[in-house]
């Protein structure tokens, strides 16, 4: 068995540390989700904290760990008489991202409960965490349904899996360690609010502290039993003062004042729901008893909020997460009159701290203003131009709005979303097929069906149906897909009246806000001048995506075919990569081409290329003014696409609810 890497050998990441120990004290708190940068030690962090974790008394022989003391009565290993028992090391259980169902949950021998009426049960991953850990490594990408069975487990405490009538339970009740890189996309927010605490996490910038990570790891790397048992002494520390806090945590004393901080600094910050009052409480508690008091203090209250609040307070994607400390203390301090009924409080050993200073407030974005550049331009449309290389600073875009659906014609087989048909493990049933496999979704209809005609040459003589394997039958089944979705951006003069260019990001920000809620890859290219830019490639972050947009420059000419030749280019990279997942291309433009020569007849055989491949795209018309050409128009024609206004992209535009983009006839 390998040798973890020592928890009190991790350097720095005090918050992260803290995080973790305070949820081995008082399971209750929650969970922690880590936010950070790759190569930043949390995974290590997280492998590490099982070994501090006291040893679980179980039954013998329960594949479902239960507690001697009390075992669960639904048990499917069960039951179990009181009493007795053995004891093992608390488990870590991994769930990798490309788990399936049955693998998470349990998997049910569907043939034998059909033909002999028996629960034939495989535990799964949900049984193996149960009163441990279930760490899931880049939790973002974990697949929909999967998040949707562990928020299930999660608020339940218990695991069903109900196949065709047949149904096991389980109890399941884990501390959820999920980590994540935030450039690969975001959490729903239903997850997020799962997870009781929440710890950023990046490389120091100190260079003796990097130094001394590389010389641990190396002597890890080395000898890892010989490293481990250097640290042995202060491994034991540790846990020996979780075991005494977690045995001075019931008489933890939280008052009314402390009650009342609490409640006040989640109002003052405005979080959803009441889950992040008595998280707070859960973990000021706890670190309560982890200073080894039975006191709450301010601090307690102070720190709490530095790990419970800044993920809940995240309204959108492209909200940044963390609090306003000055806010903070101010909320504490006003709301921080002792109770009148408490006695003076012991001041005690020092708490862990109060989580470091303050991250700084991102700066505003440039206002949209009168900024030159080197050289005098008209622009295209007829508006004067600043001076300057054809450029202005970046205009701030206008509040985002709710889109119509744009979805791909057709039925794939993407990674599963919520944008376009496909075929999928869930959704509705839509026929029927024999198993590639293992079955995994029965279709008892057809299966029934496909044995009844052989019953009595099966010697059938009672009431129960004689099932052999070539009469399953898997049930079909159509949902939606996620798809890749890439906005072709013009950041040209003739889009660079500032008015438009705010009207043209904010729609560009509701369409990412809609992607991000429909499970899509992103990309984003831009084109002005001369030359188009690849300003992000596909990925799941459309908050990367946002922020590329915030700081878009406008100005110049518009090589729309230049931009148009970029977008398909990063199309066929990505087709290598993901040949499952279907783009939609979102040109937002006014239609206008200049630049080169023929620029008008360039842009139309580059836009021909898509209609030739078959791509579904729209393009976003942002032509303005009382005279309108039409060019946006006839560019979707070329595309094989269909053409929206701005206006129209509204989800509560009168021009319909819902608008398909339909490849137009040869």
């Amino acid at each position: 068995m390998t040798t973890p890497f020592p928890f009190t050998a991790v350097v720095g990441q005090d918050d992260l540390r803290l995080a973790l120990l305070l949820n081995a004290v008082s399971p209750a708190v929650g969970g922690v989700l880590v936010r950070g940068e790759k190569g930043t030690a949390k995974s290590t962090a997280v492998r590490a904290l099982s070994a501090l974790l006291p040893e679980v008394p179980v039954v013998p022989g329960c594949r479902f760990s239960c507690d001697p003391a009390s075992p669960d009565p639904g048990c499917p290993d069960g039951p179990h008489e009181a009493g007795g028992g053995a004891e093992r090391p608390a488990r870590m259980v991994e769930l990798p991202v490309g788990a399936s169902e049955d693998r998470l949950v349990g998997a049910l021998d569907i043939e034998r409960a059909l033909s002999e009426g028996v629960k034939a049960f495989e535990p799964g991953l949900l049984a193996d965490a149960h009163r441990g850990i279930l760490y899931v490594d880049e939790v973002n990408l974990l697949h929909d349904h999967l998040v949707d069975l562990l928020l299930d487990a999660a608020a339940m405490g218990a695991s069903y899996v109900e196949r065709e009538g047949v149904s096991v339970r389980h109890a399941a009740r884990f501390l959820l360690v999920g980590t994540m890189n935030p450039e690969e996309g975001e959490l729903r927010p239903q997850l997020l609010d799962r997870f009781g605490l929440t710890v950023e996490v990046a490389a120091s910038r100190e260079p003796d502290q990097r130094v001394e990570v590389v010389r641990r790891r190396l002597a890890y790397d080395d000898d890892p039993a010989g490293f481990a048992a250097r640290w042995a002494e202060e491994e034991a520390a540790v846990r020996a003062r979780i075991v005494a806090a977690r045995e001075l945590l019931p008489s933890v004393r939280l008052g009314d004042g402390a009650l009342r901080q609490i409640a006040a600094t989640c109002a003052a910050f405005e979080v959803d729901g009441m889950r992040a009052d008595i998280v707070m409480a859960r973990t000021a508690t706890a670190l309560a008893a982890w200073a080894g008091r039975t006191d709450v203090l301010a601090e307690d209250v102070r720190q709490a909020a530095l790990l419970a609040l800044p993920h809940r307070r995240r309204r959108n994607p492209f909200d940044a997460p963390g609090l306003d400390e000055d806010k903070l203390d101010e909320t504490l301090e006003e709301f921080g009159g002792s109770d009148d009924d408490d006695p003076d409080p012991d001041p005690g050993p020092d708490g862990p701290g109060g989580g470091g200073g303050g991250q700084p407030e991102p700066d505003d974005a440039p206002q949209g203003g009168d900024d030159t550049a080197a050289r005098p331009e008209a622009g295209e449309d007829g508006q004067p131009q600043p001076s300057g290389a054809g450029e202005q600073s970046p205009a701030r875009a206008s509040e985002p709005f709710r889109t119509k659906v744009l979805s791909v014609p057709g039925i794939g087989e993407g990674a599963a979303g919520r944008r376009s048909r496909a075929r999928t493990e869930h959704g509705r049933t839509t026929g029927a097929r024999r198993p590639r496999g293992a079955l995994t979704k029965l279709h008892l209809a057809a299966t029934v069906q496909a044995a009844a005609p052989h019953q009595r040459a099966r010697g059938r003589s009672g009431p129960g149906l004689v099932v052999r394997r070539d009469d399953l039958r898997q049930a079909t089944r159509e949902g939606r897909e996620g798809n890749l979705v890439l906005f072709v951006v013009d950041a040209s003069g003739s889009m660079a009246a500032r008015q438009r260019m705010s009207a043209v990001k904010g729609a560009v920000l509701s369409l990412l806000l809609d992607a991000y809620q429909r499970r899509d890859k992103v990309g984003l290219v831009t084109f002005r001048g001369t030359d188009a830019d690849v300003a992000l490639p596909p990925t799941s972050s459309v908050d990367a995506a946002a922020a590329r947009l915030e700081t878009l420059p406008t100005g110049g000419r518009t090589p729309l075919a230049a931009g148009l030749l970029r977008a398909h280019d990063v199309l066929r990279v990505e087709r290598l990569r993901d040949p499952a997942r279907r783009p939609l291309v979102v040109l937002v433009t006014d239609g206008r081409a200049t630049g080169g020569p023929e620029p008008v007849a360039l842009a139309g055989r580059a836009a021909r290329l898509f209609a030739a491949d078959g791509v579904a795209s729209v393009v976003v018309d942002c032509e303005s003014g009382p005279v309108r050409l039409g060019l946006a128009g006839q560019l979707a024609g070329e595309l094989g696409g269909t053409a929206v206004t701005l206006d129209e992209l509204r989800a509560d535009s009168i021009a319909g609810l819902v608008k398909d983009v339909q490849r137009r006839a040869a």
